[in-house]
């Protein structure tokens, strides 16, 4: 009889609520969830401004800041202003965010200058700062997904700061070449290590060999799989209001050979999962139910970047395929609500 009342009463609520958003005249919005930090290096790949803006777009993360992080290589973008790569990667953040109206709305901080080179000495930052104040208000259960399309330079530098925050994070990390457990093909001509692991792979050693923090990794054979086409940027994206016009640009340049040679037809979003990973998890039982993963014995990492077996190690989330429809549709149908609120 009580299992009858509480269906009834359950029934009673989702009716309510359906109701309730029947009659409503605002469009859809979901309540804060995921209480998210992105550290990105803004200043490097265009695909990071793709992240970024549909993060911020995302209205069920908590975005407790953004870090601009350093990069340490060649450039998309000729119009950078700043001393340093993370000051750089803040100016592009802030550069996107004027766009949307919502410049200094958001905690914005530069993360390290350079990457680490001692994996026993953190780069203090107001990146790696701000990771360590908001992973301590964190719980096991109720974590601080720290979501890095980059270096792991500051989270890296985080942990070293304060090593009790590692039990309170999820790190989700856009990075790190193929697993074979994963049976994944490199790509011709692959470069080793890979390139956001090579960024700083004294930070990486810290992460895998030292910490204890929880690791969602997306590798190289996975974020490749982030193919979007210039034709599609030109239908879906482009057209809408500044900002639109503004993601295509980013791109438009280098696709069409500014930079001395032809890119193709597409382009890889690679760092576009970091929001599939959050904010596009399912509502029951929570997690990124419509992308696929395996736990991967987490492994050391050398001091050239290649794995190596680590037989007591823990495990590791390491993902082999990805929504990207999902991923994509929700990216493209939120730039154009938002253009239509705001031209």
């Amino acid at each position: 009889m009580k299992r009858i009342f509480s269906v009834i009463i359950l029934a009673s609520l989702l009716t309510a609520s359906v109701l309730k958003a029947q009659n409503a005249n605002e469009p859809f919005e979901a309540g804060k969830r995921y209480s998210v930090i992105i550290d990105n290096d803004f200043c490097g790949d265009p695909d990071g401004l793709f992240q970024l803006v549909h993060h911020v777009l995302s209205t069920s993360c908590d975005i407790k800041g953004i870090i601009g992080a350093h990069h340490n290589g060649f450039s998309f973008f000729r119009d950078l202003q700043g001393k340093d790569d993370a000051e750089k990667s803040v100016n592009k953040v802030n550069e996107a965010l004027e766009l949307m109206g919502l410049k200094e709305q958001l905690k914005v901080v530069p993360g390290a200058a350079e990457k680490m080179t001692d994996p026993k000495q953190p780069i203090v930052s107001e990146g790696a700062r701000l990771i360590v104040e908001e992973a301590l208000k964190a719980t096991p259960e109720k974590p601080l997904y720290v979501c890095v399309g980059g270096p792991l330079t500051d989270i890296a530098s985080a942990w070293l700061m304060n090593p009790e925050i590692g039990k309170n994070i999820i790190l989700i990390w856009i990075g790190g070449q193929e697993y074979k457990e994963t049976g994944a093909i490199v790509p011709p001509g692959y470069s080793m290590p890979e390139y956001n692991l090579n960024l700083s792979i004294a930070a990486a050693q810290v992460v895998f060999n030292k910490s204890d923090m929880r690791i969602w990794q997306i590798p190289r054979d996975v974020y490749r799989q982030c193919m979007y086409s210039m034709t599609e940027l030109e239908v879906k994206v482009r057209p809408y209001g500044k900002l639109g016009a503004y993601l295509y640009d980013s791109l438009a340049g280098i696709m069409a050979g500014r930079n001395g040679f032809s890119m193709g037809e597409t382009y890889i979003l690679g760092d576009s999962p970091l929001v599939l990973m959050t904010a596009l998890m399912s509502n029951f039982e929570t997690d990124p139910a419509s992308s696929h993963y395996q736990y991967v014995t987490i492994p050391t990492i050398a001091d050239d970047g290649s794995y190596r077996y680590n037989h007591g190690g823990r495990q590791i989330r390491v993902y082999d395929r990805i929504d990207t429809r999902l991923m994509f549709a929700d990216m493209e149908a939120k730039l154009q609500l938002f253009a239509n609120k705001r031209p």
